[in-house]
């Protein structure tokens, strides 16, 4: 997590600081094996030198992104939880609760679908 510390010690409400520093830890524990980095300014989890997921803070909510493709295969569960959404990205609400069950399938799936893929970014 010490790689994520100058990202979420900019962040100037606590709230929201403890919140993303939550979700961040959350992933951190429970995919051990991914790689936390932060690029573009924005912090996210590798796998193999693949990305899995990014976060990013907003006004409103934490974006969360996981590739076009795993975007499309979740959109529903993506809008029965709640939250709006882009093709690239979906939103949780800071007043919202984070639905870990799903955002652990994504990152499942994403690990999963991939396992051999060579680049940075699905292609």
């Amino acid at each position: 997590m010490e790689v994520f510390a100058k990202y979420l010690a900019a962040i100037d409400n606590v709230d929201h600081r403890n919140r993303i520093e939550e979700m961040l830890r959350w992933v951190s524990n429970k995919f051990p094996h991914l790689k936390p980095q932060i690029k573009w300014n924005t912090p996210m989890f590798t796998d193999h030198g693949t990305f899995i997921i990014g976060f990013s803070v907003a006004k409103n909510h934490v974006s969360v992104s996981p590739e076009e493709a795993c975007m499309a295969h979740f959109a529903d569960e993506i809008a029965q939880a709640g939250y709006s959404a882009t093709k690239g990205l979906f939103r949780i609400p800071w007043s919202e609760p984070v639905n870990y069950e799903l955002l652990e399938k994504i990152i499942a799936f994403n690990i999963q679908e991939k396992a051999e893929c060579t680049s940075f970014w699905r292609k």
